[in-house]
């Protein structure tokens, strides 16, 4: 995967970071997601480890499609290979105006943009508890 590397503002704080499929291996779940999501040509993924955070998952997943029929294609896709896999059914949101997609799959939740989207939520920031860098390409 080539993506930013994202630091910690200040030693001890955690932020969003970008996890190698290497990392990844001791969690089948996302180690499927962010195998899947290169696969795609998802782009700038990054994820958010939420253990000690919340408790609606373990990680979550952030990335952009270029346009919203790839953001469409690549949560349909990686639906269906989650469940073919064994994880069970995940949840789908947003689908048919595919800006943003929610996909939950139980201890991953997944949410695909358009990169105009992602930079007006700019959930990364929001969830590293304001201490994450702004994504490339924003002002």
């Amino acid at each position: 995967m080539t993506q930013a590397q994202t630091s910690p503002a200040a030693a001890g704080t955690a932020s969003a970071q970008v996890i190698n499929l290497a990392e990844a291996t001791t969690d089948p779940l996302l180690s499927l997601v962010l195998q899947q999501l290169e696969d795609d040509q998802a782009q700038e993924v990054v994820t958010i480890d939420l253990e000690g955070k919340s408790s609606i998952a373990d990680h979550m997943v952030i990335a952009s499609g270029r346009s919203t029929r790839q953001v469409a294609a690549i949560a349909q896709k990686l639906a269906e290979k989650v469940k073919q896999a064994g994880f069970g059914p995940v949840k789908l949101e947003g689908l048919p105006a595919a800006d943003w997609v929610l996909l939950d799959a139980g201890d991953v939740v997944v949410h695909l943009f358009r990169p105009e989207v992602r930079s007006f939520y700019n959930l990364e920031r929001m969830w590293a508890f304001g201490d994450a860098p702004p994504v490339a390409g924003r002002a």
